[in-house]
């Protein structure tokens, strides 16, 4: 889809300047060797290249007539040409796929800093929901037409292609993009992706699903910044609720989905703070202004601490996890102006 429409335009333009290159050699031609006015030369021109059959505007000699003659065999293949490129581009325009094709490319190419989702089954259809949730910028890339036909809708953006094709990375914007999450069910389609999205950004975030242990750190190698076996998380889970039954109950009602619902939330230094100074955990007083408790501070170099002490030191670039009810989390986005 992508070839088609750049080719398509090119052939247009291609069109159009033989068009106007062939029209401007017949009209010097006329006006030289037969001495026609511009208006003269001009349709001389037009009915030798369309092959009108209309007589001349007056008698030609004979350096004249081979100058039409050259004109003839010169032009009438480029009009025919010319004409079949410009019909073919203008009801291409008026098809409904390739009018919904410009219109997902116009708003593709307003995203930025956003997420790309490659693929729409089990796991991709959660991610949507998860960065719905949060209002956070997606596409998804679907190579399936019917997934996509069945599916569209004015909340989720579609890309149709193969994502283990460059261009369609670059066409879903992947260069300025924030973050890739792989979900499709094949690892080695993956790992592709991941090694192509690389190497096209660098600074890109990639996420990606694996389904044996032996692609795990193929896929680490080729770039992912974070690979994830949902049949191990999925087992594990299940193993958990024999042995810490009433713990992973409690977990699975942290909700992180839905704007009335959630109750844990990360939230980074800069989101809070439009300085650069750095604060304690008992300066900010999160506690008694929001009624949130901070669970979870993750420092600029990456490290984590679990419920951090009152006087750990918020640094810029550093992230919180907080805890609340959902009108705590409501008011301390309000507090802090997040």
């Amino acid at each position: 889809m992508i070839k088609f429409f750049n080719q398509g335009r090119q052939k247009v333009y291609i069109a159009i300047i033989l068009l106007i290159l062939v029209i401007s050699i017949g009209v010097m031609g006329f006006r030289y060797f037969s001495d026609y006015s511009w208006i003269n030369a001009l349709y001389m021109t037009v009915i030798t290249m369309s092959t009108v059959g209309f007589s001349e505007v007056q008698p030609l000699d004979d350096n004249a007539k081979l100058f039409t003659i050259f004109l003839i065999a010169t032009s009438v293949s480029i009009f025919a040409y010319s004409v079949s490129v410009i019909t073919e581009y203008i009801i291409s325009k008026n098809d409904p796929k390739k009018a919904q094709y410009r219109k997902t490319q116009k708003m593709i190419n307003k995203l930025d800093n956003h997420i790309i989702i490659v693929g729409y089954g089990r796991n991709g259809k959660q991610s949507a929901v998860k960065l719905l949730a949060y209002d956070k910028p997606f596409i998804i890339i679907e190579k399936d037409i019917d997934v996509i036909e069945k599916y569209q809708s004015d909340a989720l953006l579609f890309l149709n292609g193969n994502a283990t094709e460059d261009d369609v990375l670059i066409q879903a914007g992947v260069k300025n993009a924030a973050c890739l999450i792989c979900t499709l069910p094949e690892d080695a389609d993956n790992l592709f992706i991941v090694l192509s999205a690389r190497q096209i950004n660098k600074e890109l975030k990639i996420i990606s699903r694996a389904s044996e242990d032996a692609s795990y750190k193929k896929i680490r190698l080729a770039g992912a910044d974070n690979v994830i076996m949902p049949d191990r998380i999925g087992g594990d889970h299940m193993a958990s609720l024999v042995v810490v039954p009433d713990l992973i109950e409690f977990l699975d009602n942290l909700s992180i989905v839905g704007k009335k619902s959630i109750n844990i939330e990360e939230i980074s230094f800069e989101d809070m703070f439009d300085d650069q100074k750095e604060r304690t955990i008992l300066n900010i007083d999160m506690r008694s202004r929001t009624g949130c408790t901070i669970i979870g501070y993750k420092s600029p170099d990456g490290e984590y601490i679990v419920n951090p002490e009152a006087n750990t030191v918020l640094r810029p670039g550093s992230r919180v996890v907080v805890l609340g009810r959902p009108e705590q989390i409501n008011l301390l986005n309000k507090e802090f102006d997040i």
